[in-house]
């Protein structure tokens, strides 16, 4: 599966801080869960590349 090939698996994405001063990304679906801690830089670089593609799927969508 890549990034182009759709999928009817539906999942939840939570977003926020840990007590432990991390960002976690927890993902859960289907009888998995997949939580994903980044340090705040990470958790920064994650952002830009997110904005990054909202941005070019936006351009793609004119």
């Amino acid at each position: 599966m890549g990034i182009n090939t759709e999928s009817d698996i539906e999942a939840n994405l939570q977003i926020g801080p840990t007590d432990q001063g991390f960002v976690r990304i927890f993902i859960e679906g289907e009888g998995i869960e997949i939580p994903m801690d980044f340090d705040p830089e990470e958790a920064e670089e994650i952002a830009e590349e997110i904005r990054a593609a909202a941005a070019t799927a936006r351009q793609m969508a004119k």
